[in-house]
């Protein structure tokens, strides 16, 4: 994937994250699973051609996640991983060194009337962080009444990828457990933090 100044990668998050988005959730039985949350989110994903902005990892999810539905085999070094007991789906993509991951996962608000879903998207090099041009994580907050999922902005904490000392930080979304892992990568090694869900927000 391309690289871009750090600052560019920033202003090119904050421009898309500004903008308010609401996506339908299509499902059938009496709940959408996290199959139904991650299809909702991948595709309406759609190539902007004439500003010829390609969001790599996301059109790669979502052609992976196209063929998975279809019953096709997926490309060689594309795995998709989906948990519907948890909550939890993961995209892999490994070429070579590099690994590309897009982690989708959901949460139960306390209300009873909202879920929070959480899109995550980062990349490795010999399995230390090496942030693409849309690295990100997102959120989006589901009503049960409108069947409809708005972004919105990270619940209780401010989603950060850099750290003042230079370190890029990761998230890693929970497959077993609510709690997301914080991580910062440092040149002398990785320090990992916890944000604990408590049905509304998250906090360390």
């Amino acid at each position: 994937m391309k690289r871009l100044s750090f600052a560019f990668v920033l202003l090119c998050l904050a421009m898309a994250m500004s903008a308010q988005e609401t996506i339908r959730v299509n499902y059938k039985g009496a709940k959408p699973t996290i199959s139904d949350f991650a299809w909702a989110i991948l595709s309406n994903y759609v190539w902007d051609e004439e500003e010829d902005v390609l969001d790599e990892s996301t059109n790669a999810a979502k052609n992976a996640w196209t063929q998975y539905r279809k019953g096709l085999p997926l490309d060689e070094g594309d795995k998709i991983t989906i948990d519907q007991k948890n909550g939890y789906a993961v995209y892999e993509s490994r070429y070579e060194n590099d690994l590309l991951r897009v982690e989708m996962c959901y949460w139960n608000e306390a209300d009873q009337k909202h879920k929070l879903f959480a899109y995550n998207v980062s990349c490795y090099t010999d399995g230390k962080s090496s942030p693409g041009q849309f690295d990100r994580l997102s959120f989006y907050r589901y009503d049960n009444a409108t069947k409809k999922m708005t972004s919105c902005e990270a619940p209780g904490f401010e989603v950060s990828y850099c750290t003042e000392d230079g370190a890029w930080v990761t998230y890693d979304l929970p497959r077993v457990g609510k709690d997301i892992i914080y991580t910062e990568w440092h040149a002398s090694g990785k320090k990992q933090k916890t944000l604990k869900w408590n049905g509304r927000k998250f906090s360390f």
